[in-house]
């Protein structure tokens, strides 16, 4: 149903450096670079950031969020540290998220301009 995804950025080579090794963690990678872009994806590009050079950090309230499966939480785990040691912020630690179903087991980060990332997985946990 929906093809990609892109989030605005203020500096696109710190933005790059922090996707790449965040989204690295669950197997995501930089696919294609333009001056002003960047593409991330498994096979091809779902997840871009665009440089929007005058943007002011989104405050904590916006609505605006995207979601990345991985495959175990370990992985969730690895992404929210990740996160935290290339400059974001934790919205959200790994763990269960009965509000969201049955073994619903997410972290929630926000990258150095704000937006809220998030890695999911799916256990047979309550």
């Amino acid at each position: 149903m929906i093809d990609h995804v892109s989030v605005a950025v203020r500096d696109i080579a710190a933005a790059t450096r922090f996707y790449e090794t965040v989204l690295g963690t669950i197997g995501v990678t930089k696919l294609e670079a333009r001056p002003a872009t960047v593409g991330f994806g498994k096979t091809y590009p779902e997840f871009w950031i665009n440089l929007r050079a005058a943007l002011t950090p989104l405050p904590s309230e916006s609505g605006a969020h995207v979601c990345f499966r991985a495959r175990s939480i370990e992985l969730v785990a690895a992404f929210h540290t990740a996160a935290l040691a290339a400059g974001g912020s934790s919205d959200g630690a790994p763990g269960l998220r009965p509000a969201h179903g049955k073994g619903y087991y997410a972290a929630f980060i926000r990258d150095p301009d704000g937006n809220r990332i998030e890695a999911v997985t799916f256990t047979d946990s309550e």
